[in-house]
């Protein structure tokens, strides 16, 4: 059975060494991936500890990315979970269901 992860379970990991990532409801622990990310980090670090979903897909990754998501999965998004706002080091982002209206 899959780990069940609340919205503000995820966003307590929200640093370069310790980073998860919500995307379609599935939660991943890309803090290895940080540094491999070909796009760069920046973008994972100010996407992650929330729902990702959107700007994945508004990326359009291939399904090669998409696989690639499957080593780095802990868990499920538990369904009942609501949006949290938390604070970063960077900047007070609203972690919220990026997979709202699917």
């Amino acid at each position: 059975m899959a780990q069940i992860y609340t919205h503000e379970d995820v966003s307590k990991h929200n640093t370069r060494d310790d980073l998860y990532m919500i995307i379609d409801n599935k939660v991943y622990d890309i803090t290895k991936f940080v540094d491999e990310h070909p796009g760069g980090d920046e973008i994972l670090i100010e996407e992650g500890a929330k729902d990702a979903s959107g700007p994945f897909d508004d990326v359009g990754h291939s399904p090669d990315a998409r696989q690639m998501l499957v080593k780095y999965y802990v868990g499920e998004l538990d369904p009942e979970s609501k949006p949290v706002v938390v604070q970063s080091a960077n900047t007070l982002k609203t972690v919220n269901d990026g997979a709202a209206g699917k």
